[in-house]
């Protein structure tokens, strides 16, 4: 008797476990907005400040644009709510890049190394006074140094000299150095 006992246990407990499963595999877990997928929601442009043309609220390089989840789309939004969303609420922010300006203008600094740039104005302006100085006593290197700046600081390679970058239009030509790390490093 005590084997019948065993296998009617062990079907009972079969069929529990089954059940159990069937019902956890019917249960939809709730995502949070920010982890819908590309299709899913569109991120707003964010709202550029006309002095630094850098995205408002840009601090430590990153400011955040709102994305609103797509239309009958249900996700827990930035508070912690299970929210459907009709596709005119914002869901989430999500964090972009942006530079630190510190009002050096581009279009300033080339005009400068472009005609005033023999006497070192460029360099001056920049925050460089003693390469300023030493292309206004060697009258810009006799040409060929004011050359050379010209070309380095319309590819915004040389900059201003506390670290921050040039105030360039937001929608203008910016160039992005790419350097190779951990990141990028292409495996062979």
């Amino acid at each position: 008797m005590a084997p019948c006992r065993s296998w009617g246990f062990k079907l009972f407990s079969c069929f529990w476990i089954f059940s159990m499963c069937e019902a956890e595999a019917g249960a939809e877990v709730m995502i949070k907005c920010d982890e819908l997928r590309l299709g899913q929601y569109i991120c707003e442009d964010p709202e550029i400040n006309n002095m630094t043309q850098e995205p408002l609220g840009c601090t430590n390089s990153t400011a955040y644009a709102p994305c609103l989840p797509a239309p009958n789309i249900t996700c827990k939004d930035y508070s912690g709510n299970e929210t459907l969303f009709t596709g005119k609420e914002v869901g989430f922010y999500k964090p972009i890049t942006c530079r630190n300006v510190n009002g050096y203008s581009y279009k300033v600094a080339v005009a400068l190394s472009l005609f005033l740039g023999w006497l070192g104005a460029d360099r001056f302006y920049l925050g460089y006074p003693a390469l300023g100085m030493l292309k206004f006593c060697t009258v810009g290197f006799c040409g060929i140094g004011s050359l050379i700046d010209f070309i380095l600081i319309s590819m915004q390679i040389v900059g201003p000299s506390d670290g921050s970058s040039y105030i360039i239009d937001y929608y203008g030509a910016r160039l992005t150095r790419l350097s190779i790390n951990n990141e990028t490093f292409k495996k062979t």
